[in-house]
């Protein structure tokens, strides 16, 4: 029996987080291993209570014993990552994703994650598990479905795609995706200097040894689910997260100095527009993603999930 588990580091709200660990539950996690960035009561009391998920709060003992808190995010979650792959061991596969990123089948019809797995050679340490990004229902709309777009992984489809669904802003995002489109890796834990990043991984000087693709597994990405998480979200990303200045693209511009020109061009009504094109679902994005083919439906029904796995908490 393949046993699987995922490690995330967050400082999420406790109903992000809920939500989270419930779906991975749900859907047959032996484990969901959680470092809380900060010490949080309330999250606390509801993590530890449930069998299947081990928490970690890392306060200040929790760093001194380690040399130290690393400044940055990404480096904490690296450092976490790597004490997870040493004490979970146990576990056959571990994927390293956060709190706003969903294990989703790829289709219907697609076998279970464990089947998946198995399936690959016992020369793969890792799988990739490529993105789909969430979107963000119309104004005053609701759905029980969750709708995310998808992206061609040939390079000229991908911007053909991009350009025909988005058609003032495509050509400039790969994909049309406002986050990663290098997706996430699940690995073999327990290997020794295991060095473990947020796309990738190395092991004795080899990036990801063994890697294969997990085309029947997507990973659903909350990255702006809606207008105000994205906005709440914009100036801490452009200064230390994903549009920051230092993530650099080749033969177009960056995340960082695209919203900045828009930005500066129109303000926050511009921002909002641009908003409006990338993540929203209107009815002509949905028929044009329908058209090429990357169009996902979900139904998540995530309230349901946390009143049952975590009773007293919802």
């Amino acid at each position: 029996m393949i046993r699987c588990g995922t490690v995330t580091t967050t400082n999420a709200p406790l109903p992000r987080i809920l939500d989270f660990a419930a779906w991975h539950l749900d859907q047959g996690a032996s484990r969901v291993v959680i470092y809380l960035d900060a010490p949080d009561p309330g999250a606390e009391a509801a993590l530890r209570a449930h069998p299947r998920i081990r928490l970690h709060v890392t306060d200040d003992a929790w760093w001194q014993a380690r040399k130290g808190r690393p400044a940055k995010h990404q480096l904490r979650q690296g450092a976490n990552a790597r004490h997870a792959n040493r004490t979970c061991a146990d576990l056959d596969w571990l994927a390293h994703i956060d709190v706003d990123e969903f294990l989703l089948p790829a289709t219907p019809q697609a076998a279970p994650l464990a089947d998946q797995l198995a399936a690959l050679p016992a020369r793969c340490l890792c799988a990739r598990i490529r993105p789909v990004e969430a979107l963000a229902p119309p104004e005053g709309h609701t759905s029980a479905e969750t709708l995310f777009k998808a992206f061609p992984l040939d390079q000229q489809a991908r911007r053909r795609a991009a350009e025909a669904c988005f058609p003032i802003w495509g050509r400039h995002l790969s994909g049309g995706f406002l986050s990663h489109v290098a997706g996430k890796l699940i690995f073999r834990p327990g290997s020794k200097g295991l060095q473990i990043r947020i796309h990738n991984l190395t092991l004795d000087g080899i990036q990801n040894p063994g890697e294969e693709p997990l085309p029947g597994m997507e990973l659903g990405h909350f990255h702006a689910p809606g207008w105000e998480s994205f906005l709440a979200a914009y100036r801490f990303r452009l200064a230390q997260g994903s549009y920051r200045a230092e993530l650099t693209r080749s033969g177009t511009l960056s995340h960082h100095d695209l919203l900045r020109q828009i930005e500066a061009t129109g303000g926050q009504p511009a921002l909002r527009a641009f908003f409006d094109e990338i993540c929203t679902a209107s009815p002509d994005l949905v028929d044009r993603l329908a058209a090429h083919g990357l169009l996902r439906r979900h139904q998540m029904d995530l309230p349901a999930r946390v009143a049952r796995q975590f009773p007293g908490f919802s």
